[in-house]
């Protein structure tokens, strides 16, 4: 025996269908996500400036070198665009594994909008990455994650912890050598 079916709303013409708008509200129907060509990388990380530095900007020798590495295709860049604005974005790096023996790729970051969030904005970029790394011959997706959320949110898309892994990490010094004599 079947439950009792509601009765489904008629759309103004008379014709049964499924109610005007969303069925579930907040979702979008439709995110476009794309690679972000090295000249367009800017925008999209303007959205990581706020989000990670805190609202510093990025400085201009590091988007250069963010646009060297996108046209060296060591990096991508995809941008979730909802209504012609970005809403969301997500930066994938690509490099040879020795123990792999092959390509294989992470998430460096991956941000939405807080407005665009449980919109569809992080899934539409997930399933951009994927599909990025399948073209490109990637053997292996990882993303290093600090928020429990994220966790959750990663796990669903068949993500998994890494049993015998660790992420050691070490703060190095970097000087400017721009003001050092050349012959010292």
């Amino acid at each position: 025996m079947h439950p009792p079916r509601r009765g489904r709303r008629r759309h103004r013409s008379g014709r049964r269908g499924r109610g005007q708008g969303n069925r579930f509200p907040g979702t979008v129907n439709h995110i476009e996500v794309t690679p972000v060509s090295a000249t367009e990388v800017r925008e999209p990380l303007r959205l990581l400036e706020g989000w990670l530095r805190e609202g510093a900007p990025v400085s201009d020798d590091f988007v250069e070198q963010i646009q060297h590495h996108v046209e060296a295709g060591d990096l991508e860049v995809l941008a979730a665009r909802l209504g012609g604005e970005t809403a969301g974005v997500l930066v994938l790096a690509f490099r040879p594994n020795v123990s792999l023996g092959g390509r294989f790729a992470s998430i460096e970051d991956l941000y939405v909008r807080p407005e665009a969030r449980r919109r569809g904005v992080g899934t539409a970029l997930l399933k951009a990455a994927d599909e990025r790394c399948r073209r490109r011959g990637a053997h292996y997706l990882e993303a290093q994650i600090q928020e429990s959320e994220a966790s959750a949110f990663y796990a669903a898309f068949g993500y998994e912890p890494e049993p015998d892994l660790q992420v050691f990490s070490r703060s190095l010094v970097i000087r400017d050598r721009s003001n050092e004599n050349p012959e010292t």
